[in-house]
């Protein structure tokens, strides 16, 4: 993955802050105010719903030339084309997953406070690595925190992008930046306020 592709603002979206109605208004609210990457993250509907949702997210970001990840799901990433797809420590792994969605596609993985993983996938073919929960979290409740002092190491021995997660807000988030974060993604601090655009544009003018 081009770091430059992975470099500022990753929106990620919620089922539970989104109607089915605002997500793909409130996703192109988050695009026009600068999210570089969006990550379709449904933690509840069926199968046939969550497709139906991403192909029309994907459409969205196919006219933005924005990449859509999607989060957990192999199949579904593939199925619809996306440009990509992240996965955890109860997801597939990531060597079965690359061997899957063959080398065009995205892979994320979520590396929680472990630099060890991170750097076995980066050796294994991981286009990004995400650390997480860098601050405390209402999204991510009992998810490791991850100290900042990660971020640094990891920058001094990943060649991969390196994206923040967890508890980030426009006032915490130069400390990241600083650190070394290439992007910074965020749930809440998004997608939980009514002026979305705002709310992306505050985040995205920090790697301006």
């Amino acid at each position: 993955m081009r770091k430059s592709v992975c470099r500022g603002f990753y929106a990620i979206t919620d089922d539970f802050l989104l109607s089915e109605d605002n997500l793909v208004p409130a996703v192109e609210q988050a695009i026009l105010g600068g999210a570089r990457l969006i990550q379709y993250r449904d933690k509840n509907n069926t199968y046939t719903q969550r497709l139906a949702k991403a192909e029309s997210l994907n459409k969205l970001c196919h006219s933005y030339q924005v990449p859509l990840i999607v989060n957990d799901d192999i199949e579904l990433a593939a199925q619809i084309g996306a440009a990509g797809v992240h996965i955890g420590k109860s997801d597939v792994d990531l060597v079965t997953a690359r061997a899957l969605l063959g080398s065009s596609m995205i892979i994320g993985v979520s590396c929680y406070d472990c630099l060890d993983l991170a750097v076995y996938s980066e050796r294994f073919g991981a286009d990004y690595v995400a650390f997480g929960a860098v601050f405390p979290s209402s999204t991510k409740k009992k998810e490791v925190q991850a100290p900042l002092e990660l971020i640094r190491s990891a920058r001094g021995v990943l060649r991969v992008p390196i994206v923040a997660i967890g508890g980030i807000t426009p006032a915490n988030a130069p400390l990241l930046i600083e650190a070394g974060a290439d992007s910074l993604a965020a749930i809440s601090a998004v997608f939980g306020h009514s002026d979305v655009f705002s709310a992306a544009r505050r985040f995205a003018v920090l790697f301006a």
